[in-house]
């Protein structure tokens, strides 16, 4: 399996409010920008704010790789010792999402685009 970093989501509960401070932070505005999640990519290196992310489970910022096969990732990673933390699910356009668990507790967010 080879993997990059692709992703790093930010869960928040006031979308508007962490908008404001990463735009500020990043000095451009999102890329991205709807009421489900607001994006930007950097030099390549995509940040998100997820106003749902408290709701399924996100307690900080969670980084995603991107790889080229989401369920051999997660057989590969389970078979090491990781635990599943979320099912690959769509997200939209085909894009799957996944999360799994280390030993540690530490979450690994997977994703596979289309």
């Amino acid at each position: 399996m080879s993997a990059r970093m692709q992703t790093v989501i930010y869960p928040v509960k006031d979308l508007e409010s962490a908008k404001k401070v990463y735009t500020a932070l990043l000095g451009t505005p999102p890329a991205y920008d709807s009421p489900q999640y607001v994006g930007w990519n950097i030099g390549g290196q995509d940040i998100g704010l997820d106003p749902n992310g408290h709701r399924q489970g996100m307690t900080a910022p969670l980084p995603y790789w991107l790889v080229d096969d989401i369920n051999k990732a997660i057989e590969q990673l389970v078979a090491a010792g990781a635990t599943v933390k979320q099912q690959p699910r769509n997200v939209g356009g085909g894009k799957l999402v996944a999360s799994v668990e280390d030993a540690d507790g530490n979450a690994t967010g997977l994703m596979q685009n289309p």
